[in-house]
């Protein structure tokens, strides 16, 4: 139980990757606070979670908006006292999200790196702001192997599959936005580190698993689940030193 009475907040909770999250930081003894746009989403979700349901809220929030963000900060600090962690895990984007190269008109474009890097820029300032008066914080940004790493077109052959020039570009920013607030923030007690996912299964074509597959080591693809250990040690104690980094979870993928 390494994050028992922790209050952890964290942004598209509610989603594929947030949802595995969610269930383990319960696990551990957290206490969560879900932070989404869609909050009859969230509340259903919450609803499915049986014994740990009393251990997590959902307070509604637009990721783009400052009164929003703040209000959130507000809401929390009211109903517990303090805030320990921040993850950024909330990935908005537009209808025109994911056209190829060629396709991407440039205001999607620009709109979809707002939506996402603003996103967690506004969500860091507001939560490092809070961090600094309380005395204590830690932010965990999910970012992505592709903000690591050149895109591997060739696994998307024989899909309709393509990685957005979006994508890349919102995760490379996030991995530096990391680095950036772990420096300015030195002497604040605040840490600031980032989780890169590799490719998470959910339902792509067996063309693309297997592509895929082949530049991993032992599993491939991985679950959601997967993540939760580098995710928990971030938010622990454990990592008391770990600072300004980027953890990547990928079975070797980007090797």
């Amino acid at each position: 139980m390494l994050l028992t009475k922790k209050i952890v907040f964290i942004t598209g909770g509610a989603g594929l990757i947030g949802r595995a999250f969610v269930k383990g930081l319960l696990e551990q003894g957290a206490l969560v606070v879900i932070g989404e746009k869609d909050y009859s989403g969230a509340l259903q979700f919450v609803d499915s979670l049986e014994e740990y349901k009393d251990q997590c809220i959902v307070q509604e929030m637009d990721i783009v908006s400052p009164e929003s963000v703040q209000n959130a900060v507000d809401v929390v600090h009211k109903k517990y006292g303090k805030i320990d962690a921040l993850i950024n895990n909330a990935y908005p984007r537009n209808e025109a999200y994911g056209a190829k190269f060629f396709d991407v008109k440039y205001e999607d474009f620009c709109e979809n790196i707002s939506l996402n890097v603003g996103g967690y820029f506004l969500c860091s300032q507001k939560f490092a702001k809070y961090f600094h008066e309380q005395g204590h914080g830690n932010i965990v940004n999910i970012s992505s192997i592709y903000g690591s790493v050149a895109p591997r077109f060739q696994i998307y052959n024989e899909t309709s599959m393509t990685m957005p020039v979006e994508y890349s570009s919102i995760k490379s920013s996030i991995i530096h936005l990391t680095k950036y607030m772990a420096k300015y923030l030195n002497g604040f007690n605040i840490r600031v580190n980032c989780l890169s996912p590799g490719g998470i299964k959910d339902r792509q074509p067996d063309a693309f698993q297997s592509a895929y597959s082949e530049h991993c080591i032992n599993k491939g693809m991985l679950d959601a689940e997967d993540l939760i250990g580098g995710l928990v040690f971030l938010l622990s104690d454990s990592s008391m030193y770990f600072n300004g980094q980027n953890l990547i979870i990928d079975d070797g993928f980007t090797l």
